[in-house]
């Protein structure tokens, strides 16, 4: 997470707190230390974002700050907010997590009330790897090592090229270019033991990965 993307966070965690909240609180919230947010609620009050307290007490945001507003119609917030519940079938920590967040801030900048939902069924978490990371990997183009189990049960050490994940009601799939096999190959999260990111990346290379793959598996999703 950037600290333009946590400041935002600590906002909004903020405005939606009946009583003050402790650096701590926040901390645990964001997945960060509480040296951070010291870090951060001063460079907030430094921007005059109207944050009061201290440490060991709490801070909270003095009534009336509003962030801008959000130009959606009424469907379109619906279908956002139908769009956003879904996430929760992934299976992907992260983004379940990111999408909470995201309704409450559409809730917030519209003012409407949740009047739409989505069962939440779908993917189980993957116990043994990091989505959040391999999605990490993927914008920054970072090479993965994995220990893989194929359907057979025989494990392999891949070096892989991750370029996209594709959400399936009954699995996830890692799109990558796998060095071992010198193809594209698709890999469930659920069957990788370890996952290390390399120091190598594959600069340039994800958008044209991408495309090969979309001609083919993508298009039948």
């Amino acid at each position: 997470m950037s600290r333009s993307t946590r400041m935002f966070e600590i906002i909004q965690f903020l405005r939606n707190a009946e009583q003050p909240k402790t650096a701590q609180k926040i901390a645990d919230e964001l997945e960060v230390t509480k040296r951070t947010i010291y870090r951060d609620i001063v460079a907030l009050q430094a921007m005059r974002v109207p944050v009061e307290g201290e440490a060991g007490v709490g801070y909270i945001i003095r009534p009336g700050f509003d962030l801008p507003p959000i130009n959606f119609d009424i469907e379109e917030v619906e279908a956002i907010t139908v769009g956003l519940a879904l996430v929760a079938r992934t299976g992907d920590r992260g983004l379940n997590r990111a999408a909470r967040t995201a309704v409450q801030k559409l809730t917030d900048a519209t003012r409407l009330s949740e009047t739409v939902f989505a069962s939440t069924w779908g993917v189980e978490e993957p116990k043994t790897i990091n989505l959040t990371s391999v999605r990490k990997a993927i914008r920054e183009e970072r090479k993965l090592c994995i220990l893989y189990r194929n359907a057979e049960g025989i494990k392999t050490r891949r070096t892989i090229r991750p370029f996209a994940i594709a959400y399936h009601s009954e699995a996830i799939v890692i799109g990558a270019w796998c060095e071992l096999r010198k193809e594209i190959r698709h890999f469930r999260p659920d069957r990788v033991s370890e996952c290390v990111e390399l120091s190598d990346g594959f600069i340039g290379e994800g958008d044209k990965l991408r495309q090969e793959w979309i001609k083919g598996y993508a298009s039948r999703l």
